[in-house]
């Protein structure tokens, strides 16, 4: 009898668990689903994106706290953003095939070791986490932020002029607006053919 007791109570726990870990599952699987759908809309995203940030400068505006949660943000932001800056092989590190120098090498498109979407996900992400962090006073650690801020602007500003210089050095530009795009040739219409005149 108790043999049987012990059976049907580790039965119903590992029932519940299985249901627990089929909600989780079929939860995940929704998620992923949704951000899945949004990779292509990269307007919309951003905007969203900054909704998030808007609410958490509001936050930290009207409580006067938290900058050290903060601080580390934007060190976190910083971090995001050379990376989403970098190239995904480094030129300085690659013994095989570097970044086009010269127009008559063959075309090499840039890939970033850290893709918009990812950059964007890790942004959103993180700002979420740290607006949640403002709830808890034992993240709210009293500090002078004016000195924190010359830090984080004294850091960005190093890491910044390092990076561009690395961008001169192997010439590589990470941003796709103002390059050239080459279309191929233009199909030849109906009424191109009449305008020129020829059968």
């Amino acid at each position: 009898m108790n043999a049987g007791g012990v059976v049907g109570g580790g039965g119903d726990a590992d029932l519940k668990s299985s249901s627990l870990s089929e909600w989780t599952h079929t939860l995940s699987r929704r998620y992923q689903h949704i951000l899945d759908k949004s990779t292509p809309h990269v307007l919309h995203r951003w905007i969203g994106f900054s909704v998030v940030f808007f609410i958490y400068a509001l936050r930290v505006y009207f409580v006067h706290g938290f900058y050290i949660v903060t601080y580390g943000l934007g060190i976190y932001i910083l971090q995001l953003f050379l990376a989403f800056l970098s190239p995904q092989v480094d030129p300085e590190l690659q013994d095989g095939p570097t970044l086009p120098t010269r127009g008559s090498e063959e075309f090499r498109p840039f890939v970033r070791r850290l893709p918009e979407f990812k950059f964007w996900y890790s942004l959103t992400r993180a700002f979420c986490i740290a607006f949640m962090l403002t709830f808890f006073s034992m993240f709210d650690v009293p500090v002078f932020w004016p000195i924190l801020l010359f830090y984080w602007l004294v850091l960005f500003i190093s890491t910044m002029k390092r990076q561009i210089m690395h961008m001169i050095k192997y010439r590589y530009v990470p941003f796709t607006f103002g390059k050239r795009k080459y279309t191929g040739k233009k199909a030849s219409t109906v009424d191109d053919v009449v305008a020129s005149g020829r059968p």
